[in-house]
C-alpha cells in the first residue's frame, strides 16, 4: 500500500519507518500507546479524500491527527492502519472583515488565527491552553473550550461551516441549515464521523477594554464561595480561573510571576467590554471581593501584564514538569456548588495513593483539571495513578458531574462511559456510528468501551496499554 499512498501525497509525505511511527504512537495522554502502520501528510482535501478511498478499498482503518496535543488518547491507531496528519493543510485562506469570518484549513494552529485577525481588530474566541500548538481540526474533534469559554463559548459556538471528507471518501460541506444540525452533530465526534479539512469560523471584535484581577485567598472555601457568588450575580466575566497553592508555587518557580505563595488558592478574573461596561462590572466585582477574605488583590490593565498572567496560567502544566516528568489529567465537570467538596476529595485521594495532584481549572463553568503527577520509572506508579484517577472521576460523577468538558472521551475515558450513561443511552449513541461510517474504519474503538468491566481493564493493562489487533498489508 506504500506505493499507492505515495502516488497520492508524494513519497516524502508517506512514512513507515519504525522510528517515525513511534512519534505518532500517542498524543499528550501518554499512558496508552499504539503505532500506526503508515503516516501520510496530505496537502489538500482532494488528497485526504483519495487516501480515505484507498483505505476503504483495502479495509484499512484511518485516523486523522493534528498536532497531537489531545489529552484523551483520541488519535491512537488502535487497530494500526493509516494516520492522516493534516499539519501541511495550515493556511488561512481568507479573512472577511465585512462578515467577520475566516476560512481556514483545519491544520492551522489555533493561535495563528488571532495573529492574522488582530490587525483587523478581530479575534477567534476559543483559546485552549495549548493554543500556540493545537490545530483547529483537533479543537473541532473535541469541541475544545479554553480560558474564555465561560463568556464566549466553546468551538461549536464559533464554527459556521465545515468541509468534511466522509468515512466513505465523499467531500461535503456541513452548515447550520436544514432540519437536522449535522454541523453540531459532527463537532465533538472525535474524528469518528469523518475528517474536517476546511472551516468557516466566526470572528469577534476585540473588546475596547480588558482588565484582569488576581485575587489570592488564605482559605480554599473563600475562593470557591466567591466563584459561586460571581456566577450567581450575573457578572459574566470573560474568564474565571482557579489555581491551588501547589500550582501557584510551581508556576512561580518556572516563570517568576510573583504569585502570592502564602495563598491556598488564587483566582484570575478577567472583565472585558466597553470602558463603561468594565467600569460598572468592576465596581460590582470589588463589592463581592470585599465580602470574602481576599488576602491580596492585584490588577493588570495593560496588555503586557495581562499577557504575562495568562501565559503563566497556560504554562501551569509545563511548570509541573519541573517537579515530576509526567502527569495524568482529567477534565470532568461538576456543579459549581460542589467545588469545595470535590477539591477536598481530590486532596484526600492524593494522600491515599501517595501522589502529587495540582489543580488549575476553569472555575467559572466547573470544568476541573486535576493533574496527577508521577515518575514513569517508579515501580507501581501506573497502578496508583490510574486508581487515583478513577476515584476522582467517580467522586465527580457522584455529585452530578460529567466525564469530560473539553478534552473528549477518546480511549482514556471510554471504559467509564457506563458510569455516566445507561445501557440504552449508550446503545442509541453507538447506533449513530454506522450511519456515518458503515465500514467502521474512521478512528475506530474510540468513545465507547472496548470490553466489559468499567475501569478494571485499564488498570490491568500493561504499559503500553493498547496493543494493535492486526497488521495491514
Amino acid at each position: 500500500m506504500y506505493k499507492q499512498l505515495a502516488a497520492i501525497v508524494g513519497k516524502p509525505y508517506v512514512h513507515q519507518a519504525d522510528e517515525v511511527l513511534t512519534t505518532y504512537e500517542c498524543d499528550f495522554f501518554m499512558l496508552m500507546k499504539a503505532k500506526p502502520d503508515w503516516v501520510v501528510i496530505p496537502a489538500s482535501t482532494e488528497e485526504v479524500a483519495n487516501v480515505v478511498r484507498l483505505c476503504i478499498k483495502h479495509q484499512v482503518p484511518f485516523v486523522a491527527r493534528g498536532s497531537g496535543t489531545g489529552l484523551s488518547g483520541g488519535v491512537l491507531a488502535v487497530k494500526g492502519g493509516v494516520i492522516i496528519s493534516l499539519v501541511r493543510m495550515n493556511r488561512i485562506l481568507e479573512i472577511n472583515t465585512n462578515t467577520r469570518t475566516a476560512t481556514v484549513e483545519t491544520g492551522v494552529i489555533n493561535g495563528w488565527i488571532n495573529r492574522e485577525a488582530r490587525p483587523f481588530n478581530l479575534f477567534y474566541a476559543p483559546d485552549p491552553s495549548s493554543q500556540s500548538a493545537c490545530t483547529l481540526g483537533g479543537n473541532i474533534a473535541e469541541n475544545a473550550g479554553g480560558i474564555h469559554c465561560i463568556k464566549y463559548g466553546v468551538t461549536a459556538d464559533h464554527i459556521l461551516a465545515l468541509e468534511v471528507v466522509t468515512p466513505e471518501g465523499d467531500v461535503i460541506w456541513l452548515d447550520q441549515s436544514g432540519e437536522i444540525n449535522w454541523l453540531g452533530l459532527f463537532i465533538g465526534s472525535e474524528g469518528t464521523f469523518g475528517i474536517a479539512t476546511q472551516a468557516v469560523i466566526q470572528l469577534l471584535p476585540i473588546p475596547q477594554k480588558t482588565k484582569v484581577f488576581l485575587a489570592a485567598f488564605s482559605a480554599l472555601t473563600d475562593a470557591t464561595n466567591l466563584v459561586q457568588e460571581i456566577m450567581a450575580s450575573g457578572l459574566n466575566p470573560a474568564a474565571l480561573e482557579f489555581m491551588d497553592d501547589f500550582t501557584v508555587k510551581a508556576v512561580n518557580a518556572a516563570f517568576d510571576v510573583g504569585f502570592p505563595e502564602s495563598a491556598q488558592a488564587v483566582l484570575l478574573i478577567e472583565l472585558d467590554g466597553t470602558d463603561v461596561e468594565v467600569a460598572i462590572t468592576e465596581q460590582r466585582l470589588v463589592k463581592l471581593l470585599n465580602r470574602h477574605q481576599v488576602c491580596e488583590l492585584r490588577t493588570a490593565e495593560d496588555e503586557a501584564e495581562r499577557h504575562r498572567l495568562w501565559q503563566a496560567r497556560k504554562g501551569a502544566v509545563a511548570s509541573y514538569g519541573r517537579i515530576l516528568p509526567s502527569y495524568y489529567l482529567h477534565d470532568c465537570v461538576i456543579p459549581r456548588g460542589q467545588l469545595t467538596t470535590i477539591l477536598q476529595a481530590i486532596q484526600a485521594i492524593g494522600k491515599k495513593y501517595n501522589v502529587l495532584i495540582g489543580n488549575v481549572f476553569h472555575a467559572g463553568d466547573g470544568n476541573l483539571h486535576p493533574h496527577i503527577l508521577f515518575d514513569p520509572a517508579e515501580e507501581g506508579t501506573y497502578e496508583r495513578v490510574l486508581q487515583a484517577g478513577e476515584e476522582i472521576l467517580k467522586a465527580c460523577l457522584a455529585v452530578g458531574g460529567v466525564l469530560s468538558g473539553e478534552h473528549g472521551i477518546g480511549m482514556e475515558k471510554s471504559e467509564f462511559m457506563p458510569l455516566q450513561f445507561t445501557p440504552s443511552e449508550l446503545a442509541v449513541m453507538q447506533r449513530l456510528k454506522p450511519v456515518f461510517d458503515p465500514k467502521r474504519l474512521a478512528n475506530p474503538e474510540k468513545i465507547f468501551p472496548m470490553s466489559k468491566g468499567c475501569g478494571e481493564t485499564r488498570i490491568k493493562m500493561p504499559h503500553p496499554l493498547i496493543q494493535k489487533e492486526a497488521m495491514w498489508i
